[in-house]
């Protein structure tokens, strides 16, 4: 009898020891497990279909902000946005692009969705610094030396650029070794680095060499500023050589270091 015991308890040990057994799930369980993932699937499409599909989320209109010259109907026709189209697809990257290669006067463009159903176009544009005549127009040039724009009126308060550059004679040396471009960006720098006072009596800024920037300013005064090298030096002491000298017509700061001054 003990024997027989002790047979069945080594049974129980070698059915317990074996691979586990594999539960076995019942129809409602699975039934369950069935109807969450229809309606996992369900919401996933749906979503889709809220995304690409419904007429919720589709562009709808066309907003433009921080326009001055152009008008949001320029810009906003430049951008080409297709109406209609799903918000969530929309190339905005490619809108940009697209602005900024019809609309030189644009410098910086950022396209923004607005959910539900709008574009926004937040426009930087371009500040002449520097004016170029071109027959009857002028052309706008901007601190960065780009000419991005012609127009047939003038903007106020800016000075004219005149390139005053040699054709013929070893002056041309020069010209061949920085160029056309190269010259009018350092009319720019020289440009930027006026005193506020003297920038607003500029009328024009000569260019004959590299070294050989002037300035014509309101009343018949001139200034010879050289290079744009040193600016901000040139600037503190074109503001200092004003002051000791209030009569003096015309200013040399080309030397900072050794400035002058003539005429009264």
């Amino acid at each position: 009898m003990a024997g027989s015991a002790t047979a069945e308890r080594g049974a129980r040990q070698e059915e317990s020891s074996g691979p586990p057994l594999v539960r076995r799930w019942g129809p409602r369980r699975l039934r369950v497990i069935i109807i969450l993932v229809v309606a996992a699937l369900l919401l996933g499409a749906g979503g889709v279909w809220v995304l690409y599909g419904s007429r919720w989320l589709r562009v709808d209109h066309v907003s433009v902000s921080g326009t001055d010259v152009l008008t949001p109907r320029e810009v906003r026709a430049a951008a080409a946005v297709p109406l209609g189209s799903p918000l969530v697809s929309l190339d905005t990257a490619a809108i940009e692009a697209r602005l900024r290669r019809e609309l030189p006067r644009i410098d910086e463009v950022e396209a923004v969705r607005s959910w539900p159903d709008g574009i926004g176009l937040k426009v930087t544009e371009r500040k002449p610094v520097l004016l170029v005549r071109k027959g009857s127009k002028f052309i706008e040039v901007d601190d960065e030396g780009v000419r991005f724009a012609t127009v047939s009126r003038a903007p106020k308060n800016v000075p004219f650029l005149e390139l005053a550059l040699p054709t013929s004679g070893s002056a041309t040396a020069g010209l061949r070794r920085f160029g056309e471009d190269r010259l009018v960006r350092e009319a720019v720098k020289a440009a930027g680095d006026l005193p506020a006072a003297v920038a607003r009596r500029t009328r024009a800024l000569k260019v004959r060499s590299y070294d050989g920037i002037s300035l014509e300013l309101a009343g018949g005064r001139t200034v010879d500023w050289g290079s744009a090298e040193n600016g901000a030096l040139k600037a503190r002491t074109l503001t200092a050589l004003m002051k000791a000298a209030p009569t003096a017509r015309h200013f040399d700061v080309s030397a900072p270091t050794a400035p002058a001054s003539s005429g009264s």
